[in-house]
């Protein structure tokens, strides 16, 4: 029940981050919804896809699509005051990493797929969104060059799935993954932590 409520706050904040993602690339109403819709949902979505799990998730809970699109479109009253609400947005935002790579863990696990799938399932589950939505903006994918993302996502999948086979409550399991996880993002954006960049022109290899 408690992930459940984290992953409505996921979504929400999610298909926020894409409204504002659509704004800075002037797009019209309906644009602004369909980029909050696939950055909230879409990592879902090719996980199941990948691993074969029909009906997709969000298809039997079509009040998903609901929360994304409102959250989508009610950021388009208030993003003049986004500024004000940043903080709570980059928090909100490691919150929906996190929840998104662990629910694509568990989802994984509940089809009993290797360890090492189910450790992918919670990357893409956790990172995919916002690379679609980069994408669909013409844009490098931020996870792919900035602050420590989708390690995050990989070492949090790896954690809960070590607490797991170690036969940790279930509970307390989420538990220490989700703090461990929301800690090291914020801790990343604050220290702006990141992983060394490859370079690459054409005249350093001539």
């Amino acid at each position: 029940m408690m992930l459940t409520y984290i992953y409505l706050i996921a979504i929400t904040a999610e298909a926020m981050s894409g409204a504002l993602m659509a704004g800075r690339r002037n797009m019209d109403i309906f644009g602004v919804a369909v980029i909050a819709f696939v950055t909230a949902l879409g990592g879902g979505t090719v996980r199941d896809l990948l691993l074969g799990n029909f009906p997709i998730a969000w298809t039997q809970h079509p009040h998903y699509v609901y929360i994304t699109i409102c959250a989508g479109l009610f950021t388009i009253l208030i993003a003049k005051h986004m500024d004000h609400l940043r903080r709570l947005f980059l928090v909100l935002d490691a919150v929906g990493l996190i929840a998104f790579t662990i629910i694509g863990c568990n989802v994984a696990m509940q089809l009993g797929y290797h360890p090492t799938v189910i450790i992918m399932a919670g990357m893409i589950t956790g990172i995919c969104g916002g690379v679609i939505r980069d994408l669909l903006c013409n844009r490098t994918p931020v996870v792919f060059c900035k602050e420590i993302y989708a390690g995050i996502s990989l070492l949090v999948a790896v954690l809960y799935l070590g607490l797991e086979t170690l036969g940790i409550d279930h509970n307390i399991n989420l538990i220490v993954a989700f703090c461990v996880g929301v800690s090291l993002r914020l801790c990343a954006i604050y220290w702006k932590w990141s992983l060394p960049t490859f370079n690459y022109t054409s005249e350093e290899w001539d």
